[in-house]
């Protein structure tokens, strides 16, 4: 499954209100992390299918969705389940570390 765009007309209905987790990359399209990161993001979604949602939300183009969910600095990914935030991480991390905080929260 390809990643979901997260857009602020969506975010309740694909994340907020999603029966699985859904693991969300705040990414913006100049940030050289954020890019670094991007492949990992895609394999995680074809690894995670049918387990969890992943989407990815533009910072540049989603501020308002950025401040309410504490973005501060990117590329920041946050763990959603239940509607709430369960687990996150900030910057460039190995696809590992990801594994990790998603099979700790299924």
């Amino acid at each position: 499954m390809a990643e979901i765009i997260i857009t602020a007309e969506n975010f309740e209905s694909e994340v907020l209100n999603s029966d699985i987790p859904v693991l969300v990359d705040f990414w913006a399209p100049w940030c050289g992390p954020c890019k670094m990161l991007g492949p990992v993001i895609e394999q995680i979604a074809e690894e995670y299918d049918g387990k969890i949602k992943v989407g990815k939300c533009n910072t540049d183009e989603n501020t308002d969705l950025a401040i309410e969910n504490n973005i501060s600095s990117i590329p920041a990914v946050k763990l959603f389940k239940g509607g709430q935030i369960v687990d996150e991480s900030v910057g460039f991390v190995p696809k590992i570390q990801l594994a990790r905080m998603i099979d700790r929260n299924l």
